[in-house]
């Protein structure tokens, strides 16, 4: 499998793809630089909105368009509209933090967690009610965030101590417990980042500083590596007519150099050779 450049987006801290099926687009955010980005393929034209401060992750809508999370709120956003309409808001626990990455769940709740320069940052869970429960604490980066093709298994990266943790995940109640290390990536080279599940329940992570994606199978063991030629990639999520294609996104805000590389904050393909799951969509 090989990595192909897909996009010129020169973003500086890419994040947070996403497919929608019904506009065939990919939409995904550039957190530093406060923008939203959508692109339909066939056409491969962005089209941008400032959101006027750091969103990090988004996810789609039964009603259509997209639940957001930006800085310390939650907020709806529908194409069209001048301003997002404000859910509700989390307190940060130290300055320097932020929402950061995040997903719908099945039962059609929105997740997303905090990174936090004291470790203390937290996950979040808002219903369709707009109310917000905390649902896990004392996380450094909280990142990518996926649900196993049975619904029984959530998917967790933290990206300071560099590990993927797994916990047992209720479909009814959308509980999570049993937190244990499904990836320990410390020893590897760069970090796990934005993560997404495929057909097989296998995991696709983004290595921020790693120059790689990984595919790893349900018991964490590495399944395939892919290169990518950017040092940042930060995250990856299916999309395509068939559900087949892998897009990853990518950040040049760390590169020392980016003379030495061109690419960094693009947009990459891969074709994985197995499909994804579709998104879940939130019910509020």
């Amino acid at each position: 499998m090989r990595s192909e450049h897909f996009f010129s987006s020169s973003n500086k801290l890419g994040e947070g793809p996403l497919w929608s099926p019904e506009e065939q687009a990919l939409y995904w955010v550039d957190i530093e630089q406060h923008r939203l980005h959508r692109m339909i393929i066939d056409e491969k034209e962005m089209q941008t909105v400032d959101v006027g401060a750091p969103v990090s992750v988004l996810g789609l809508r039964e009603r259509g368009g997209l639940i957001l999370g930006v800085y310390d709120h939650f907020a709806l956003y529908q194409p069209g509209q001048e301003h997002l309409q404000v859910l509700a808001r989390i307190s940060l626990s130290a300055s320097g933090a932020r929402l950061n990455d995040g997903a719908v769940d099945p039962r059609g709740d929105f997740w997303a967690g905090t990174m936090s320069p004291d470790g203390q940052g937290c996950l979040y869970r808002i219903s369709p009610d707009g109310q917000v429960r905390i649902m896990e604490t004392g996380l450094s980066i909280s990142n990518g965030i996926a649900w196993s093709p049975d619904r029984r298994k959530m998917y967790l990266a933290d990206s300071g101590p560099g590990v993927i943790y797994v916990y047992d995940y209720d479909p009814a109640s959308g509980e999570i417990a049993n937190r244990r290390v499904f990836v320990d990536a410390r020893e590897d080279p760069g970090v796990p980042d934005g993560l997404t599940v495929d057909a097989e329940g296998f995991i696709w992570s983004a290595h921020w500083g790693g120059w790689k994606v990984v595919r790893y199978d349900p018991e964490g063991k590495v399944a395939a590596e892919v290169k990518v030629p950017v040092e940042f990639p930060t995250s990856c999520a299916y999309g395509g007519p068939g559900m087949d294609e892998l897009y990853i996104t990518s950040a040049w805000t760390a590169v020392e150099n980016r003379s030495e590389q061109p690419l960094a904050g693009d947009i990459f393909r891969l074709h994985p050779g197995v499909r994804g799951l579709p998104p879940y969509r939130f019910k509020g």
